[in-house]
């Protein structure tokens, strides 16, 4: 039996517990768990008088006593609800989208094509299930619709290697140029002709054509290697793009699928950017130069993106609802046939193994396809194991600070100023002294600290400026809640969770952003005095600000929660106040009532410090088109920078202390060093396949990841640590070694991209707690690509568990170093 449409839901709402005859009412939803709810209606509906809009549809018997008595409409449903509880044991679950992998290389013969062998396979365990994609490049298989029921009988068909569930993915959300050096050593890097065979591809929330970023002046005919298109959707034609912007692709089946369609009164369903968020990032990669650019005055000067000559094809893979696997797939997959040369992406999920992760199996695809794939770390820092996008073949960027900042003071009544941060442009507070109050103390609520929707008193903070503290809401959301009560100006405070790093943010009210250290000052300020008053003065744009780099508290660290033989990060890059192109649909604060507009904007997160690797990847790509993704992201890694430009090391602003390799991998990119590192460790797919190997992973594993029918040998010894990565992470086990000491080897293979030379070594650690040798200690090259390969052997003592320490191995013929950290580890 089933329920008319009045008590049924929509497919892609939550459904717990299913039951229903579908052999008898198929055209019909499945009845929802609300059922006991509606049963207890349908029953006084029944008893008093029929209704056309409760009606039951039974078999045809029971169809036939419809003018029954109140006696027989009960029996009836006695009948009904013992069904219910034979059914409730056998439910059909909910529908999720799920990514089925095949083993193409099983087809059966009786199959002319693998799409049919898809079709045939899922039709065996639904006959309703509907595919969303069908991948070629990234995955030997399909995503799909199915029950937790169907899935496993899919999964325990022949040649199925996996049915995984589809995962959710996150966002990570004009002075950089410069501060890397590429405005002065522009003549460095390659003809603008060679650049502009470079295709980045940037997987986001879409594009807006119209940023002057994307100004096609001076470029020539779209690259030959192109095979993508500009696709039409919502408020997106194909003559939108040009030859700057050559391609744009919009993905929400799987999204649609899982949460509704798409609200096109809200946002565009086609590859146009309504966020901003992909504009930002794909004009950071690869803009071009547009001058007079600034946000409302601020970092005035020319904006340019890393490499300006590079063409852009941008697909758009995030909605407002997020960004799900089963898209994020289908783009890499598109990616890989329009031969785009570096993917961008600023985005990640949760942490699992490699076989699992979408973004990791479809950068496996595109990095055999000679795809650099550069990925956001994540914005989960300070704390410890708090990175995404781990895999090895993933170029993993953290972020760090430019030498620019917005200073804006608050000047409190009793003569003290205190240093913070603001984009706020508007009507000024003059330098007038204005009331002073802190917002727990205006606020009915325990958390009336934080300046949530709702929580401030109207009367306690009109005419006033209300110190707010950071965290849980967004930051430009604190001022529109005090500015919508009345407030006249906001201090907000960061906590412990954010230390001393300084985010500015283009208010919507006179407000700035400042130190914990300051803000706690400015508490006791209020707290102590009976009349607390305070302005904040704000001074604009200023450069040459020491030290820079630091790493930011937000940007994920280390160690490698998945392989901690890997060392993750890998470099860090310019992420905060980042100025690039922004959308014209949205403001600079992202929220609904800014109504404001803007060509630029200026953000922060490592999904700024990824495009910015991307665009250096794509430079590199078109001064060394021979180099593999791997050698050039050893480029990268191994030309770093540790130390900022006054020579101390790199700080971490979360502690304000030398930042280690767990927070900047190899250290801060130079591009300009990268273009000639005299020697790249580099990788190709049986290296990631013995890595695979060494993990211990399963035939079925090592397919669904790798798309093959490679088997480990089993009488060759793997091992994590031959993995010729650019840096080093030692995991010594506690108690397994002999006599208190613990030896652990690893092997790399250095490969020459420059002149003829002999390269030493020198060895650095931090501490007595570990030693390492290198056999041989010195390497002598004779030509170009030649190979040579080395040992290293670290020795440590017993240590207290969770310890760390720290050491660079360096190679260097007196023109180039190559640097390798090493992290030390005690588990």
């Amino acid at each position: 039996f089933v329920l008319t449409q009045s008590f049924t839901e929509p497919d892609n709402q939550h459904r717990p517990h299913n039951c229903f005859l579908s052999s008898h009412l198929p055209e019909f939803t499945p009845i929802p768990a609300v059922l006991s709810h509606s049963i207890v209606y349908i029953i006084k509906q029944s008893v008093s008088k029929p209704s056309s809009s409760t009606s039951l549809l039974l078999s045809s018997s029971t169809r036939e006593s419809r003018d029954m008595g109140k006696k027989a409409v009960l029996k009836s449903l006695i009948t009904i609800f013992a069904i219910l509880g034979f059914c409730h044991v056998s439910v059909a679950s909910e529908r999720k989208t799920y990514i089925v992998h095949m083993a193409k290389s099983k087809m059966p013969a009786s199959f002319d094509d693998h799409t049919y062998w898809y079709h045939s396979s899922l039709e065996s365990v639904s006959d309703s299930a509907e595919m969303l994609y069908t991948y070629n490049n990234v995955v030997h298989g399909f995503s799909t619709r199915l029950t937790a029921e169907e899935a496993q009988s899919l999964e325990n068909q022949p040649g199925i290697l996996s049915v995984l569930p589809e995962l959710k993915y996150e966002l990570h959300t004009t002075r950089t140029p410069e501060f890397l050096g590429l405005e002065k050593s522009a003549d460095l890097f390659p003809e603008s002709g060679s650049v502009s065979e470079v295709i980045i591809g940037v997987l986001d929330t879409g594009i807006w054509p119209e940023s002057k970023s994307f100004d096609d002046t001076g470029l020539g005919p779209v690259p030959s290697s192109w095979k993508g298109q500009c696709e039409e959707g919502t408020n997106f034609t194909s003559s939108t793009c040009n030859r700057k912007l050559i391609g744009a692709r919009y993905f929400s089946k799987g999204y649609e699928a899982t949460l509704g369609p798409i609200d096109e009164s809200k946002e565009s369903k086609s590859a146009r950017d309504d966020d901003g968020h992909g504009t930002h990032t794909a004009t950071t990669a690869g803009g071009s130069v547009v001058t007079g650019a600034s946000l409302f005055g601020y970092a005035s000067g020319t904006a340019r993106g890393m490499a300006t000559r590079a063409r852009i094809a941008a697909y758009k893979v995030c909605w407002v609802g997020g960004c799900f696997s089963s898209d994020i797939l289908a783009a890499m997959d598109k990616a890989i046939d329009d031969n785009v040369n570096v993917l961008s992406l600023s985005l990640g999920g949760g942490m699992s193994d490699y076989y699992r992760d979408s973004v990791a199996i479809g950068a496996f695809a595109a990095m055999e396809k000679g795809i650099l794939v550069s990925c956001s770390a994540g914005n989960a820092g300070p704390s410890q194991y708090s990175l995404s996008n781990v895999a090895p073949w993933i170029t993993t960027v953290g972020a760090g600070t430019l030498d620019r900042d917005f200073p804006a003071y608050v000047s409190l009544g009793n003569g003290l100023n205190y240093s913070g941060v603001s984009l706020y442009r508007g009507d000024s507070l003059s330098s007038k002294m204005l009331p002073f109050v802190f917002a727990g103390n205006a606020s009915n609520v325990t958390n009336g600290n934080l300046c949530m929707m709702g929580t401030l008193i109207p009367e306690k903070v009109s005419g006033k400026i209300v110190l707010c503290d950071r965290g849980v809401n967004a930051r430009v959301q604190k001022g529109a809640v005090v500015k919508a009560a009345g407030g006249a100006g906001m201090v907000l405070a960061n906590t412990a969770a954010n230390g001393e790093e300084l985010v500015a943010d283009a208010h919507l009210l006179p407000a700035t952003t400042v130190g914990q250290k300051s803000g706690d000052l400015i508490k006791s300020y209020i707290f102590s005095d009976p009349n607390p008053t305070a302005t904040i003065l704000f001074e604009g744009t200023k450069v040459g600000i020491e030290p820079s780099p630091v790493v930011a508290a937000f940007s994920s660290r280390g160690p490698n929660s998945i392989t901690p033989e890997i060392l993750k990060p890998d470099v860090i890059a310019p992420g905060v106040n980042i100025i690039a192109g922004w959308s014209g649909s949205v403001g600079p604060t992202g929220l609904a009532i800014d109504t404001r507009r803007v060509g630029f904007n200026i953000i922060s997160g490592t999904s700024m410090s990824c495009p910015h690797v991307s665009g250096l990847a794509a430079l590199l790509k078109a001064a060394h088109p021979e180099w593999s993704p791997a050698a050039i992201r050893s480029a990268l890694m191994t030309t770093a920078n540790t130390a900022c430009k006054n020579g101390q090391m790199i700080e971490d602003i979360a502690t304000g202390k030398p930042s280690t390799p767990f927070d900047h991998g190899s250290g801060h990119v130079d591009p300009v060093s990268a273009l000639n590192p005299g020697l790249v460790y580099d990788l190709n797919i049986s290296d990631y396949l013995n890595f695979l190997c060494a993990l211990n992973y399963t035939a079925s594993q090592i397919s669904s990841l790798a798309r093959s029918n490679f088997t480990c040998d089993s009488s060759k010894k793997y091992s994590v640590t031959d993995l010729n990565y650019p840096s080093f992470a030692v995991s010594f086990q506690m108690g397994g070694g002999t006599g208190g000491t613990t030896v652990v080897k690893h092997t790399r293979t250095l490969t020459n991209v420059g002149s003829a030379a002999t390269y030493k070594v020198s060895l650095h650690s931090q501490s007595e707690s570990f030693k390492i040798s290198v056999e041989p200690d010195s390497l002598t090259f004779t030509e170009l690509n030649e190979k040579k390969s080395y040992a290293v052997t670290f020795t440590a003592g017993s240590m207290p568990s969770n310890t760390n320490s720290f050491g660079r191995i360096e190679w260097s013929d007196g023109k180039h170093i190559v640097r390798s950290p090493v992290a030390i580890s005690w588990t």
